[in-house]
């Protein structure tokens, strides 16, 4: 299969305490060196606790922010050259909360003009046949194009951000927690467009979530980031059957479950790191059973443990055994 998207030693820094004519007095890694490949028509979950770098790398990937360094190609093309325009057309943003993301101004139907005119250069004519089309394709009905935003709930606000993403024809689409703000019936529905348009339109995702069971049964890899660091990455399956990384771990042994009780399977209050001071080593060891000497002493590689094969890369020097039970 062709890649539709490439990222080389990808990385965002953001400038702490900056003041005119002075250095800023600290710099926070938001998202450190990411090299990662996502093949067209595949489903990309990106998982990981709040502050893990997730938005912050879906935004260097649409152009929201630029890179402090690194390389994103889409299609083989490399964003930093490319006329914004292009790009739209490429890729495109599904944001979380659909009404915010929506201008309250502009009527559904201006708002979905808007990519058909200054992206495809569509005459009136065109564009009428074409919003028709894609509202159909995400089970919309007409008459709502004359309303504004706030006139819809949070379903009908998402399929109408997803249909604004598909007026631009991008072939990638990158879904940042699209069903975290919607009712779980309203979530399935969501789901199963996205699964629908993907195999109509032979889309390729990327698909944000904290939502480990939403990610399980959407995607077709997972990419576990910590502290802005990529540790885990693999088919989905083997990642929820048997995950490597401590943290993945951590994570799947946190999710809620119906009938068990809520408890902090590490025992104990535990916090990020700090960001203005981080961990020489990994950032995960003073949270890890498994944590040794050189775990603090200088950060993992993410490779394929020893001694085993396929497509499995975990950052950690002491990797889980499958079934290894560690927390709880």
């Amino acid at each position: 299969m062709s890649t539709a998207l490439k990222l080389e030693n990808l990385s965002k820094t953001f400038e702490v305490g900056k003041r005119m004519f002075r250095p800023p007095k600290a710099m926070v890694h938001a998202v450190r060196p990411i090299t990662l490949e996502v093949e067209k028509g595949e489903t990309l979950g990106i998982v990981g606790e709040s502050g893990c770098g997730k938005s912050t790398l879906a935004r260097m990937l649409v152009g929201l922010l630029d890179p402090t360094e690194g390389v994103i190609e889409i299609d083989g093309a490399a964003l930093d050259n490319a006329d914004p325009s292009e790009f739209g057309k490429k890729i495109q943003y599904v944001f979380q909360d659909p009404i915010s993301s929506l201008n309250p101004r502009k009527s559904i139907k201006q708002v979905m003009e808007a990519p058909l005119k200054h992206l495809h250069g569509m005459d009136k004519v065109t564009r009428d046949a074409r919003i028709r089309e894609i509202f159909a394709s995400v089970n919309l009905r007409e008459e709502f194009l004359e309303r504004y935003p706030h006139e819809f709930s949070g379903g009908q606000a998402q399929r109408i951000g997803i249909a604004r993403a598909l007026a631009a024809d991008a072939s990638t689409l990158i879904l940042d927690e699209p069903v975290s703000a919607l009712d779980v019936s309203v979530q399935a529905q969501v789901l199963n467009l996205l699964e629908r348009l993907k195999s109509d339109l032979g889309l390729t995702y990327l698909f944000i979530s904290h939502d480990l069971a939403v990610v399980e049964a959407i995607s077709t890899r997972v990419a576990v980031l910590y502290f802005g660091t990529l540790v885990e990455l693999a088919q989905a399956e083997d990642i929820f059957r048997a995950p490597k990384h401590p943290y993945t771990k951590l994570l799947a042994s946190s999710a809620p479950v119906v009938g068990r009780p809520l408890t902090n399977p590490e025992g104990k209050a535990t916090d990020l790191p700090d960001p203005l001071n981080p961990p020489k080593g990994c950032a995960f060891a003073a949270r890890c059973p498994k944590a040794t000497d050189i775990c603090r002493q200088s950060p993992p590689p993410l490779a394929v443990p020893t001694g085993e094969a396929g497509a499995h890369q975990v950052a950690c020097y002491n990797p889980l055994e499958e079934g290894e039970q560690i927390f709880g």
